[in-house]
């Protein structure tokens, strides 16, 4: 497998950077994939003085989730499918009674059901049935082109489209903290599933609905978080 690149010695890589390079990042909160492409291509540009340098992403992650990203450089950017095709594993934070129009904190929350009578078992089973080959619908506040443009940009003007659901695969659903309203959690499931709209299925069929409070992504394929950098500690 290509070499992965931890610690960012820049001695005589224009060339290697021009054939390729995979930086495994821990992108922070707030940052949206794009701006870590943007500040890794602008250092790179700087330490070799190469004028273009191709960069690219595999597979984006919203701004308010952290973790795992994975930018390419060079001819490695002719993998970025390949790259993002890979299971992915996440952990996050549930929050029950209450939902948002994103089903995360980019929207304010607002009061949805009552959660109190819930049990531990009834919280499993909601798991259990979004485990698995499922078909899942969309959220609206996603990067999905509908008729040429993304569908957030006609969320944020109050314009409804059709989002089309679409089979995806769940081959994890694990609740690792229960503390109502907050539950956590671990999956791991294939390219292109919404964890945002998991919260959402996950509430509805809890009948108090539900939203995503905090989502970190800790692997993808075979490349995991332990062996990423944060973005201030490499390139400042």
């Amino acid at each position: 497998m290509t070499t992965i690149y931890t610690s960012y010695c820049f001695d005589k890589m224009e060339n290697s950077i021009i054939e390729g390079r995979v930086f495994l990042v821990d992108k922070p909160y707030r940052w949206t994939s794009f701006d870590v492409v943007n500040k890794i291509r602008y250092y790179c540009k700087r330490e070799t003085g190469l004028k273009k340098i191709k960069v690219g992403h595999a597979g984006t992650l919203d701004p308010l989730a952290t973790g795992l990203l994975i930018v390419v450089t060079g001819k490695l950017t002719k993998q970025i499918e390949l790259l993002q095709a890979g299971e992915k594993e996440y952990t996050g934070t549930f929050v029950l009674g209450q939902t948002t129009d994103s089903f995360d904190l980019e929207k304010e929350p607002h009061y949805s059901g009552e959660y109190s009578h819930l049990t531990e078992q009834n919280l499993r089973q909601a798991a259990l049935k979004l485990t698995g080959a499922i078909m899942q619908t969309p959220p609206v506040f996603s990067a999905i082109k509908i008729d040429g443009k993304r569908a957030y940009e006609y969320a944020r003007k109050d314009r409804k489209v059709e989002m089309p659901a679409k089979s995806v695969e769940v081959r994890e659903f694990e609740l690792t903290r229960i503390e109502l309203p907050e539950v956590d959690f671990r999956i791991t499931c294939s390219k292109g599933t919404y964890i945002r709209a998991i919260a959402r299925d996950f509430g509805m069929l809890l009948g108090c609905g539900a939203y995503l409070s905090a989502l970190r992504r800790i692997r993808i394929g075979e490349y995991d978080i332990k062996d990423a950098v944060g973005m201030d500690s490499v390139f400042p």
